[in-house]
């Protein structure tokens, strides 16, 4: 193990304040008056960093369920075999229906048209996004900007879920927020000093952007999760296509234009300057899918992108140069099963789809390429369960079935453009399901990948046009790790230009999920294990993996850390029931303290087995409009 250094408080102080924002983070806890740390006075080497449980609040106590929380502990353990405990604490910045936020005069979950001006709800109210998901704490030359996704609208000024309206768009243009950030050079507490809109319009807006990452060269690594703009025009699930359309074309370009489904999709990148200036560019050699997140690899090159939905695939991107995400080759991995136990484990191959520019892929776009125009496709027959002759049955991005052939010379707009259904086409897995987060473990060469539900594509499926993967169900998922290596070679026998190619999947222990009998609070998993892993993030500095659930099958979902070296797994938070965590973002050493950034989505979004009088009692404690992002404080900052 790598020595570390940990920055030493005096002992009368606390810890260094920590941020950890996640997806419906409870209510006030009374954790953000309590006390903070003073600055580090010493710099003390470390052998290792444990973390205390906070246990999972039980059905009676329907109080601490309806709030977010820790009373966990970070037990620091020095190479000279003392020790020091670090009491954790979580700690708001700002919520998204919060106006004044910073001097953003709209509530900081405000949704904006092209021109930013702000898009109103059905009854005249402000749009307001209570799904606040990726976040990126940046030190930009020493001025700290925070960048938070807003995933989706979820809830109107009336209370219902939008997509329950009748009358209004089931989604809308959705957004990004830059925050200027102030930090207390004596205890590290942060803090909103500026807040304001991010301007996509050079990239036709936003649709749906979910988890994010942190590149290595300081930028924010965002993602579209593109469920609604993706169908076959010839299946059912057209008709969320068309919303989708309905809904650009009238609230974000106010019927200037009619918005093209292909323009969503992709890999957003957002650079930030010292002054907070922005600049956004969606990176089209990457490809197009629902994506979850993308993870740039520590050679400043290899990416992989976790596809969310329904029978998605995993990719990777491997750059021609470091640090230049516009151009360079796209595969999609093949999955070989090995074993169904213990939550599975395959071997990885890898299937070349191709090599592009961003311009290149822009420019097909801005001649008006179509679903029609890259493939010819007919209607599945129902009756024979098969397609006609010449055209190839495939699922792809959901479990309709459809028959399609590729047409002459649209090679290049497949791979970059239709990415999952040509991944079918090739012969790749197209059996993954609910792909979550990705993370890193750059000292150990290691990948960790978030599988929220084992199930679907990923289990046995009758009529299947392929069934690579045949696994066992479990509801609860699992994080598979995956190892990674140098001088790999494609499919064809062509070599692989990077070092971290990954070679098989597998689950650890601890990192598997397991379905139980509904209990007294109404749980289907075992509150004591991790329960649909989502957002993912390693810290290296740690030694460890955190895991935010969104979990239907946990009624409060939690943050947990797991210790790759111990394998011990603990959980560290406990969040409002209902809500989901996101956001999540390590920052081993922030001038001196260290953070763990995470927000909450949905409060009191609660699965159908809560039985019916603790449903009412949490209902009448838990504000949904509330959804905060904010900060766990208390790790100390590793050197």
């Amino acid at each position: 193990m790598n020595k570390r250094f940990l920055t030493l408080f005096p002992l009368t102080a606390i810890a260094a304040a920590v941020g950890i924002a996640l997806a419906g983070c409870g209510g006030s806890s009374g954790s953000d008056a309590a006390a903070q740390p003073t600055a580090g006075v010493e710099v003390k080497p470390i052998a290792s960093v444990a973390f205390t449980d906070t246990p999972a609040p039980t059905a009676s106590e329907v109080g601490k369920m309806s709030q977010t929380y820790t009373t966990s502990v970070a037990k620091v353990t020095y190479t000279d075999g003392s020790t020091k405990d670090f009491p954790l604490s979580y700690n708001t910045l700002f919520s998204v229906n919060q106006t004044g936020v910073g001097g953003n005069k709209n509530p900081s979950g405000q949704l904006y048209d092209d021109k930013l001006n702000p898009l109103m709800d059905p009854y005249g109210k402000p749009l307001v996004a209570e799904t606040p998901d990726a976040n990126s704490l940046l030190n930009i030359d020493g001025n700290l900007w925070l960048v938070t996704h807003y995933e989706y609208d979820w809830i109107l000024s009336d209370g219902v879920q939008a997509y329950k309206t009748a009358g209004w768009y089931s989604r809308a243009p959705m957004s990004m927020t830059l925050s200027g950030i102030s930090q207390d050079k004596g205890t590290g507490k942060l803090n909103v000093a500026s807040q304001k809109p991010i301007d996509f319009s050079a990239v036709n807006g936003l649709w749906i952007p979910c988890f994010g990452s942190q590149t290595p060269w300081n930028t924010h690594l965002g993602s579209e999760e593109d469920y609604d703009m993706i169908y076959n025009p010839l299946t059912k699930d057209y008709t969320k296509t068309s919303a989708g359309v309905k809904a650009m074309t009238e609230l974000y370009f106010k019927n200037t234009q009619t918005a093209n489904p292909y323009n969503y999709g992709w890999i957003p990148e957002v650079t930030v300057a010292k002054d907070g200036s922005t600049k956004a560019v969606k990176h089209y050699a990457m490809g197009r899918g629902t994506w979850e997140m993308a993870k740039v690899m520590p050679d400043k090159r290899t990416v992989y992108l976790g596809d969310d939905g329904t029978n998605v695939q995993l990719t990777m991107f491997v750059a021609d140069a470091e640090g230049n995400l516009d151009a360079g080759n796209l595969y999609t991995a093949k999955w070989t099963q090995v074993s169904d136990q213990d939550g599975g484990r395959g071997d990885l191959s890898w299937i070349h789809l191709g090599h592009a520019t961003s311009a290149e892929v822009r420019k097909l776009l801005d001649d008006g390429v179509t679903f029609d125009k890259i493939f010819s496709s007919v209607a599945f027959d129902t009756t024979a369960k098969t397609c006609a002759p010449g055209y190839t049955h495939i699922r792809a991005g959901s479990s309709a079935d459809e028959c399609i052939k590729l047409n002459p010379g649209m090679e290049k707009a497949a791979a970059f453009i239709e990415t999952r259904r040509y991944t079918a086409l090739l012969g790749g897995t197209t059996e993954f399901n609910k792909m979550e987060g990705v993370a890193v473990n750059g000292q150990d060469n290691k990948l960790y990948l978030a599988i929220s539900y084992l199930d679907r594509g990923m289990t046995t499926v009758t009529g299947a046009p392929v069934d690579d993967i045949h696994l066992p169900k479990i509801n609860a998922g699992a994080t598979f790790t995956l190892d990674m290596k140098s001088g790999q070679k494609d499919k064809n026998g062509n070599a692989i230009n990077s070092n971290h190619v990954a070679v098989n999947m597998y689950v650890e222990p601890m990192l598997l999920g397991k379905d139980i009998p509904v209990d007294a609070k109404g749980n289907t998993a075992d509150e004591n294990r991790i329960a649909n892993t989502d957002n993912i993030f390693f810290s290296e500095g740690l030694r460890t993996l955190f895991v935010g659930e969104d979990s239907g099958t946990h009624v409060n979902n939690y943050v947990w850390a797991y210790n790759v070296d111990t394998k011990k797994l603990t959980r560290i938070l406990s969040s409002t029931a209902g809500a989901e965590n996101t956001g999540l973002q390590v920052l081993d050493d922030l001038n001196g303290f260290g953070y763990i950034m995470g927000n909450n989505q949905h409060w009191g979004d609660l699965p159908s087995t809560v039985p019916a009088a603790l449903k009412t009692e949490l209902a009448a404690k838990i504000d949904k409009f509330y959804a905060p992002v904010g900060y766990i404080g208390g790790l100390p900052a590793i050197k």
